[in-house]
């Protein structure tokens, strides 16, 4: 799965040879609208609720915005800034729960999805776009589908940080006191613990093996010398000046470069080592109140639309390789992706290592680090 993920890394960006017959006529056949019957159904049901997803995060917002527009239903996020691990403890602690707090859909790191399908949270569901869909990125029963991906980087604020980190090795300079967080709580979150990972593994000079016990002696480091600011960082803490450095996804920090319009002045910058990247993944909850909502909702965001929607909020859609050989992404969109060189190095963790690494940082971080992130 690594190498498959780091050639389509590579070489996604350049364009892909067309597949099918439908391509090399130049149509797309692989989505159209939704049945009668389940637009229908989820109007009937009138709802659609959603968790973790803060509007910034991937184009989100746009996403919600334009479902409801296109549908007419009601939808409501629960704790956008929870992480993947809340969002599966949510369905876990609603089984049978009908109200508010119940999620119906999920995004949660590649991880967090087949311990949630094993446990029986999940419902299968293949959407209409099912074939696009890369099959190392996807459940072959349909519990859980892979939906974007990015790399982690460091966000900068420019105005306050006048010598630009370029590597993770510069993060533990007294250059940098007081000022780097990151953007989760490596307890819960999949994007801390990827964070936490990358660290360590430029540390262990790419030793995937030895990378998370890396990661956590590294912040261990950074929490001592005053370095690491125990705050979950976000757009607003970055701009504040309370958390000028953040350990981000790539897509996250260059949308919000892009909101912040200059003011502060915002750096975006993919390490030199330790360049991991990471795939969210999509899920039915086996509980949802709504689930033909949440049928509905997955049709939209693998249709062309959603995907490239995504894409706007700079985050690479799993169909990115269909939609590029089908002609479907705007050159202006694409004139705004990071060089693909940035990305050459990447490193993809297997389902498996990721397993070793996060019970080894969610279980002895407090023991370790002993920085109580809020």
């Amino acid at each position: 799965m690594k190498n498959y993920w780091m050639n389509y890394l590579k070489f996604a960006a350049a364009g892909l040879p067309a597949l099918g017959m439908a391509n090399l006529l130049g149509m797309n056949a692989a989505w159209a609208e939704p049945s009668a019957q389940l637009i229908a159904a989820a109007k009937a049901e009138g709802q659609l609720t959603l968790m973790g997803l803060p509007r910034d995060w991937c184009n989100y917002g746009q996403l919600v915005d334009d479902f409801k527009a296109k549908y007419g239903l009601k939808v409501s996020v629960l704790n956008p800034d929870a992480g993947s691990g809340d969002e599966v403890e949510a369905i876990r602690a609603n089984k049978g729960n009908s109200g508010p707090q119940a999620p119906d859909a999920i995004d949660v790191g590649l991880s967090f999805a087949p311990k949630a399908k094993a446990e029986g949270l999940l419902a299968p569901y293949k959407v209409a776009t099912w074939n696009t869909i890369p099959t190392e990125a996807k459940d072959a029963d349909g519990y859980w589908y892979g939906d974007y991906y990015g790399v982690l980087s460091f966000e900068v604020n420019a105005d306050l940080v006048s010598k630009i980190p370029t590597d993770w090795a510069d993060l533990q300079k007294s250059d940098y006191s007081s000022s780097v967080s990151l953007a989760g709580d490596a307890r819960v979150s999949n994007q801390a613990i990827l964070g936490v990972f990358a660290a360590g593994l430029s540390r262990a000079h790419g030793d995937v093996a030895k990378a998370g016990d890396a990661g956590l002696q590294y912040f261990a480091e950074l929490n001592k010398s005053g370095n690491f600011v125990p705050v979950i960082g976000k757009e607003s803490t970055l701009a504040q000046g309370t958390t000028p450095i953040l350990i981000r996804w790539d897509y996250n920090a260059l949308a919000d470069r892009d909101s912040l319009k200059g003011n502060p002045k915002v750096q975006v910058v993919v390490p030199k080592t330790g360049v991991v990247a990471g795939m969210y993944a999509q899920a039915i909850s086996a509980y949802a109140p709504h689930p033909n909502a949440a049928k509905l909702w997955m049709e939209y965001l693998y249709s062309d639309k959603g995907q490239l929607t995504w894409l706007s909020g700079y985050c690479h859609p799993i169909r990115f390789k269909d939609l590029t050989a089908t002609h479907k992404i705007p050159a202006d969109m694409m004139a705004k992706l990071p060089p693909a060189a940035a990305y050459e190095k990447a490193v993809f963790p297997t389902l498996d290592q990721q397993d070793a690494f996060n019970a080894i940082i969610t279980k002895r971080w407090d023991q370790v680090v002993g920085a109580n992130i809020k």
